[in-house]
């Protein structure tokens, strides 16, 4: 039955850190350099003689990453040498951390968390296809790499999904790391394992997921195949799987390895660390400096009357939640003007920059065009770096349209005009065009007159009952008007002046 199968997941994820140089090097840490061995040095090709030095900024990333998630902070760690080869390996090793990670437990978005590490990522293989050749870029190499790795309690690929995406949420709020999946700034690996009668099933690794759909898919797709393994009376084979997105399955790469594979030690060139010894390292020191976290960030916005899916959008497009941040600092938190900025943004600004874009041939950064109010759940990057409008006229819009000076058809219209091009200010720009609701009020009477004489048969049908008819009439005397009314007031006009034909 198929309720007997019980799928349990973990993930590991590496995350490549915002920083100046590599990890154990000064050599530059540059993940948009396309020259191939440009940022190297002896010390990340693994010269003989050479020595590293641990970088400070990426252990201070990993501490505050651990503070968000509410972990044991480590007291003392060390480096180890974790030995592979590898022709993306340099050294013959990579130097990692095992028995003494910077942190261990805590949770994320209901996942438990196992411990979070530091060690440095490895150079890149460059296939070619044509010639059957591969080359080594070792740019990468040496470039301080985070790792978490969670417990084995997730359930579902849905769950998989949302944890994933609240890790790299979690890494930009906190300038960790940009965590880009289609640069491989973030790469996410699942150990999937079906169990049946409540037991625990083989646990096999799938590598190659390059985006959080695919992670997705590929959980779905081994779910799947283990069951069926299982119901064949076959066993599961501990193995790492590669992901194949063309074919949209998963296939086998090598036997998986145990820690025993990799014959750990402590590195002999590295210091081990006292934490609670070093200032740069002070935890309290880094809790100040820290920003507020995503859940923390949706907390408030909701607590502001944000509407979720609104509040969701800000978190996760900063440039979006500066523009409404400055609405509530103008405004004041009680005022309603503050949930008017907040659907504005969330819908009429975030469609009009959409159309922008596209009429300008741009791509956000997710590799596709600005798709409007696209669920912001399934991107793997923020797409919005630039409001074409000032934080000074967008609340001056905002506040004409909250203290009902002009229509909302009016406000829309003007974030498209400014959103296009800063122009006078927008009180001065409504007076000069006559869109000041109390302006038109004299025309109101005219405008009603002139449509309904024009329309004769809507007329006669509101009269013999269909009373929806009378929102064809006002969207006629907004079109005349050019939206500068108010919709209620129109309405209640239209339905006077029939009444006395």
């Amino acid at each position: 039955m198929e309720g007997e199968y019980v799928p349990t997941i973990g993930l590991e994820i590496h995350a490549e850190l915002r920083t100046r140089t590599k990890m154990f090097c000064d050599s530059k840490n540059d993940p948009d350099e396309t020259r191939p061995n440009v940022n190297v040095c002896p010390v990340c090709l693994a010269h003989p003689g050479t020595l590293p030095v641990i970088n400070r900024e990426a252990v201070r990333h990993v501490l505050k990453v651990g503070i968000a998630l509410g972990s044991q902070l480590a007291d003392y760690t060390e480096f180890d040498r974790k030995n592979y080869f590898y022709p993306d390996l340099p050294k013959g090793y990579q130097l990692s951390q095992f028995e003494y990670p910077l942190v261990s437990g805590g949770e994320l978005a209901g996942v438990a968390i196992t411990r979070v590490h530091l060690e440095e990522d490895t150079a890149s293989s460059i296939h070619d296809d044509a010639t059957g050749a591969t080359a080594i870029d070792y740019n990468r190499s040496g470039v301080p790499l985070m790792e978490l790795v969670t417990e084995p309690v997730i359930t579902s690929a849905e769950q998989a999904g949302n944890f994933a995406r609240e890790l790299q949420l979690l890494l930009r709020t906190l300038g960790a790391s940009n965590a880009n999946m289609e640069k491989g700034e973030m790469r996410v690996e699942a150990n999937v394992s079906v169990g049946k009668n409540g037991e625990l099933g083989t646990k096999v690794e799938i590598k190659n997921l390059n985006s959080f759909n695919a992670m997705e898919r590929a959980v779905r797709y081994e779910i799947d195949r283990q069951k069926k393994v299982i119901e064949r009376g076959e066993k599961v084979l501990q193995q790492t799987l590669g992901w194949d997105d063309a074919k949209q399955a998963t296939f086998p790469q090598r036997s998986k390895e145990g820690s025993a594979d990799y014959r750990y030690f402590p590195d002999p060139d590295l210091p081990s660390l006292k934490l609670s010894e070093l200032p740069a390292f002070n935890s309290s020191t880094i809790r100040e400096e820290m920003p507020e976290v995503p859940w923390e960030q949706r907390a408030r916005y909701q607590a502001l009357g944000v509407k979720p899916d609104d509040a969701e959008t800000f978190i996760r497009e900063p440039a979006l939640a500066a523009l409404f941040e400055s609405a509530v600092e103008a405004m004041g938190k009680e005022d309603k003007g503050v949930q008017l900025a907040a659907n504005y943004i969330g819908n009429d600004l975030v469609n009009i920059l959409s159309t922008i874009a596209s009429a300008r041939g741009g791509t956000g950064s997710d590799g596709g065009a600005m798709a409007g109010r696209r669920d912001t759940q399934q991107r793997d990057t923020g797409m919005i770096t630039e409001i074409p409008i000032s934080s000074h006229n967008f609340n001056e819009i905002i506040t004409l349209v909250r203290d009902g000076k002009i229509s909302s058809r009016t406000a829309k219209d003007l974030l498209a005009i400014y959103a296009n091009g800063e122009l006078s200010a927008p009180d001065l720009y409504v007076k000069e065009h006559d869109l000041l609701q109390s302006d038109i009020a004299e025309k109101l009477e005219e405008t009603i007159q002139k449509i309904l004489s024009q329309n004769l048969p809507a007329v006669a049908e509101f009269k013999a009952g269909k009373t929806t008819v009378i929102e064809y009439l006002v969207g006629q005397c907004m079109r005349e008007l050019r939206g500068a009314a108010n919709p209620a007031v129109l309405r209640a006009g239209i339905e006077e002046a029939i009444a006395k034909l």
